[in-house]
C-alpha cells in the first residue's frame, strides 16, 4: 500500500516513515525538505499519486493558540483537499490524549485540528497519543542557562517509534474515526524526567518544576494528559529509551 507521512522528517514522522517501510509499504515522506509544504500546498499533487493514506504528523512549535489553530486548520484542510484531489481513501491525524479539557495554548491548535478533520470529506482516524520521551529534551534544549523551568506535568510518556509504529498500523486498517489511545508504560512527571536525562547526559543544570498559570497550568498538573485505563499501551519506559539508539544525548532533540 501507498502512504504518505506529512511531516514525514519529524520527531515522529521519521519513525512512522521507517515502521511503514518495514511493514512492506511504498511510502512518501512529505516535507518541506522533500518538496512538500502541506500549509502552502506546494508539491501535494504530485506526490499524492496513487497514495491510498496519508499520516499527519505535522507539527507547530508555539505556545500561542492563535498560531497553533492557524497552523493546524491550514495544514489539515490544505492536505484533505490535496487528498480528495488524488482519490485518498484514510486520512490519520496524531493527536494528544486527554487535551478535550484544555482548549488553550497548543493544545486549542490540536483540537481545532480534529475538528478540521471530523467536518471533511476524506475518510479519518484520529489517533491520540501522550507526549513522547523525548519532550523533555525538547523543551531543555529551548532553554539556557544553569537553571531549567520545567511545567508541572503528570503524564505517561511514549517512545516516539512506538506512535510510529502505532500510527502505520491505524492505516493499515480501515477509517474508525477514532483509534484507541495510545500511551507510555508508566506515570511520570515531566521536571523528574528533565532530571534523569540530564543526569544521563552528564549534563549539570538544575531543573525547578513551576505550575502554571490558567487553563492550560491546571490541565498539565491534573493527570489528564496521562490517559484513561482502556488505552493501549507502549513498552519502552522512558529510563530504556535513555539507553537506546533514538535518544540523542546532550539534550539536541527537537521535532
Amino acid at each position: 500500500m501507498r502512504i504518505a507521512v506529512a511531516g514525514g522528517t519529524g520527531v515522529v514522522g521519521r519513525h512512522t516513515v521507517e515502521a511503514a517501510r518495514a511493514a512492506g509499504h511504498d511510502v512518501v515522506a512529505l516535507s518541506r525538505a522533500t518538496g512538500a509544504d502541506v500549509v502552502a500546498g506546494v508539491g501535494l499533487d504530485e506526490a499524492l499519486q496513487g497514495v491510498v493514506a496519508v499520516i499527519d504528523a505535522t507539527n507547530t512549535t508555539t505556545l500561542s493558540a492563535a498560531k497553533a489553530i492557524e497552523f493546524f486548520e491550514t495544514a489539515t484542510r490544505t492536505l484533505l483537499a490535496a487528498e480528495k484531489a488524488a482519490g485518498v481513501r484514510h486520512h490519520v491525524a496524531l493527536s494528544i490524549v486527554g487535551i478535550d479539557g484544555i482548549d488553550s495554548s497548543y493544545y486549542a491548535g490540536k483540537l481545532a485540528q480534529e475538528r478540521a478533520v471530523a467536518a471533511g470529506t476524506v475518510p479519518f482516524t484520529i489517533a491520540r497519543a501522550a507526549q513522547f520521551h523525548e519532550f523533555a529534551g525538547q523543551l531543555l534544549a529551548g532553554m539556557s542557562g544553569p537553571v531549567a523551568l520545567m511545567p508541572k506535568l503528570l503524564m505517561r510518556p511514549v517512545a516516539a517509534r512506538e506512535v510510529g509504529e502505532h500510527l502505520v498500523r491505524v492505516a493499515s486498517g480501515a477509517p474508525a474515526e477514532r483509534a484507541r489511545d495510545l500511551v507510555g508504560p508508566q506515570d511520570e512527571v515531566l521536571s523528574d524526567l528533565a532530571r534523569r536525562q540530564l543526569a544521563f547526559d552528564g549534563v549539570r543544570r538544575r531543573v525547578l518544576g513551576v505550575r502554571l498559570p490558567g487553563a492550560y497550568g491546571r490541565g498539565l498538573a491534573s493527570g489528564s494528559l496521562r490517559g484513561g485505563t482502556d488505552a493501549l499501551q507502549g513498552e519502552i519506559t522512558f529510563d530504556e529509551w535513555l539507553r537506546s539508539e533514538d535518544h540523542v544525548r546532550g539534550v539536541r532533540t527537537r521535532r
